[in-house]
């Protein structure tokens, strides 16, 4: 039947994921690192996919009442998971929308209302830097949303495509945090950048930027994007460069990063090796075009298969897609699966999941898929041909048509890829 063979792999593959999700959520992450109360008031501006969650562990926590403001993708509030006395904007991802704008410019005006006693709590997650949109002087957000599009199809990667971003903007790259003058800025992140490196998740609102303008110039022209006339001059403007680590603000702020991939990948390492599997981690920062590393990891697969152990092959990071087919339908760890699968050839006793730890692969409704050894066998019979699903971007249709997306919904946290690869060197290939 559809999408039911290798059951009791399957359970494991997303038992793992489960594992892999729990370990980075606000509640498991964040308390350790909340900040005591300020003499003044503590307010809190809550930015990314796991912004809901974030805001409501931290209004549990603290000792008295706590207000502020929730800038989630549409969709990501959940039942019970917005507390009271904030103020909620969803807006678009990944690609900015109006709200984006009203999102940036209400976190602006909440900054710029604290005093010198006061505290900002900046609580960042993936996904912040198409939910807050605050175009430059002399750009719409048409335009921001233009080179945004041409960014993610040109294959580059998150920190590159931050980095343009940020030069393009009225309050990334540490631009919120000289909005909050002489309050102080504590900020804590869950990361989904490979790296880690905090001026790149939800594009640093309060992290001192090390890009400058040439940079961001020559991302564009290294993928070829010719972008209109309004964002040449802004990426010309000196005033466009983003702020010195010593500006205001800037200098005082507290940076935490308190759940990260290699979290999440240990978190399932645990879970693997209690079920009996011998584990290989191959860290947390792989980049890479998708359909390459899945081909990459399926042949690391069958080497290692070839012993007859049972074995949990486990990696984060996040890979890229060069998108052909605009119209495709799909998402990076579909094409990673689509690839691997095509790569195993219906090798026996491998089997695969690839996730957005978000909840969400591509803009699609799936987390993302899971190969098992008659995933080509079963496209076979139902007319679907793996490479020309491939060729156009549309990894997404092909799992769909055989029942083997894995959709979880939002999971209100967000560490980018997670991959797991089981081997069980013995196993025949019968589901």
């Amino acid at each position: 039947m559809v999408g039911e063979s290798f059951p009791e792999q399957r359970a494991t593959l997303r038992a793992l994921l489960q594992g892999a999700v729990d370990t980075v959520s606000a509640q498991a992450a964040m308390p350790p690192s909340l900040p005591a109360p300020p003499h003044g008031r503590q307010v809190v501006i809550a930015v990314g996919k796991a912004a809901a969650a974030m805001a409501k562990t931290a209004a549990e926590r603290s000792p008295g009442p706590l207000s502020g403001l929730i800038v989630t993708r549409y969709g990501h509030l959940m039942d019970g998971a917005t507390p009271p006395g904030f103020e909620v904007i969803e807006a678009g991802h990944p690609f900015p929308d109006a709200a984006s704008v009203h999102a940036a410019d209400r976190a602006l005006e909440v900054a710029r209302s604290l005093g010198a006693q006061d505290q900002l709590l900046l609580l960042l997650s993936g996904g912040g830097s198409a939910l807050l949109a605050a175009p430059a002087p002399g750009l719409t957000l048409a335009d921001k949303q233009d080179v945004t599009r041409a960014l993610l199809r040109s294959g580059a990667t998150i920190a590159e495509i931050n980095c343009v971003r940020k030069h393009l903007s009225r309050i990334k790259g540490g631009r919120l945090a000289v909005a909050a003058g002489r309050a102080k800025v504590v900020t804590l992140i869950i990361s989904d950048v490979p790296g880690d490196d905090p001026s790149f998740v939800s594009s640093g609102p309060s992290v001192a930027d090390h890009t400058t303008l040439e940079t961001a110039r020559d991302i564009l022209s290294k993928y070829g994007i010719t972008p209109c006339a309004a964002v040449v001059s802004a990426l010309n403007d000196p005033s466009n460069e983003t702020p010195p680590a010593d500006s205001l603000g800037l200098a005082g702020g507290e940076i935490t990063v308190i759940a990260r991939a290699r979290d999440a990948l240990a978190g399932a390492g645990e879970i693997a090796a209690k079920a009996g599997y011998a584990v290989t981690q191959l860290g947390d920062q792989l980049q890479a075009e998708a359909r390459h590393l899945g081909a990459s990891h399926a042949a690391l697969a069958r080497r290692l298969a070839a012993d007859g152990r049972r074995r949990a092959i486990i990696s984060g990071g996040e890979t890229t897609v060069t998108v052909v087919n605009p119209k495709g339908r799909g998402g990076r760890n579909l094409e990673y699966l689509l690839g691997l699968a095509i790569a195993l050839d219906g090798a026996p006793g491998i089997c695969v999941l690839a996730c957005d730890t978000d909840g969400i692969d591509g803009t699609e409704n799936a987390a993302g898929a899971i190969v098992v050894p008659d995933t080509l066998e079963r496209a076979r019979q139902r007319g679907l041909d793996p490479l020309e699903h491939l060729r156009g971007n549309n990894a997404f249709l092909f799992f769909e048509a055989l029942g083997d997306l894995v959709v979880t919904g939002p999971t209100l946290t967000n560490v980018n890829d997670f991959r797991t690869i089981l081997i069980d060197g013995a196993a025949t290939g019968s589901g």
